[in-house]
């Protein structure tokens, strides 16, 4: 029996329907459930995800003057994201390991750990948010609605100003946790190599995981489950379904 590893899959660049829908395939059908897997993907051309519970109407009020966008609902949860100058991911973590039987907010808190540490590794001063600061309308802590407009609790933040540098959204279920998340590169203000990123942010990943990581091909998912879940992810049923 193979040992097992945290699987690191290849570079991909796809539309927003396409990437959600391989991101929840990932969580979903797996050829080897098991394992933990990560991605780190691309976008062909400006888009924007929003999440699963978000109103259309709120999402097409706050997105900036311009487009067309390729717009499409995460399977996920938080704000609105900008993925037009990002570095977006996806981990993957089955049931029964510890990381995915932590509360939300702490495996939120362990993977934006491990990215704030790779960041520092090449003299980004970047830390996760400590402390909840409730806005000053009072309605508490929790999601603006827009990422990267105010920084919530273990977000990562530049240590001084506080300012966002990125953030995630998570959905669990049957078959373990998948997080989605995205580094503002602007926001990071520093000249970053993003391959040493990659594997820092991996390799610290890993070690959470008490596994190593192994670059591995990309899985043999069914080509008409990923054809009828990207035309489902691209409808207006599902788009505008709130």
């Amino acid at each position: 029996m193979e040992s097992m590893t945290l699987e690191i899959l290849p570079h991909r660049i796809a539309r927003a329907a396409e990437n959600m829908a391989l991101d929840f395939l990932l969580l979903q059908r797996y050829p080897r459930p098991e394992a933990p897997r990560f991605r780190h993907y691309g976008w062909h051309g400006p888009a924007f995800t929003f999440g699963y519970a978000q109103k259309i109407a709120f999402v097409r009020g706050s997105l900036p003057p311009g487009g067309p966008w390729d717009l499409c609902r995460r399977p996920t949860g938080g704000g609105i994201v900008d993925h037009r100058d990002d570095w977006t991911y996806a981990l993957v973590i089955p049931r029964g390991l510890p990381l995915e039987e932590l509360r939300a907010t702490q495996s939120y808190r362990e993977v934006h750990e491990c990215l704030a540490a790779a960041l520092r590794e090449q003299g980004v001063p970047a830390v996760t948010k400590q402390v909840c600061e409730p806005p000053a309308d009072g309605a508490g802590c929790g999601p603006s609605g827009v990422c990267f407009q105010r920084a919530e609790l273990y977000d990562v933040v530049l240590e001084r100003s506080g300012e966002k540098i990125a953030g995630a959204a998570q959905k669990r279920n049957k078959h373990g946790l998948l997080c989605q998340g995205s580094l503002w590169r602007p926001a990071v203000g520093a000249v970053i190599d993003w391959d040493r990123l990659h594997d820092d942010f991996t390799g610290r990943l890993a070690a959470a995981l008490q596994l190593p990581a192994q670059p591995t091909p990309w899985p043999d998912l069914n080509e008409d489950e990923v054809s009828g879940l990207m035309e489902q992810y691209s409808s207006p049923e599902w788009n505008e379904a709130r």
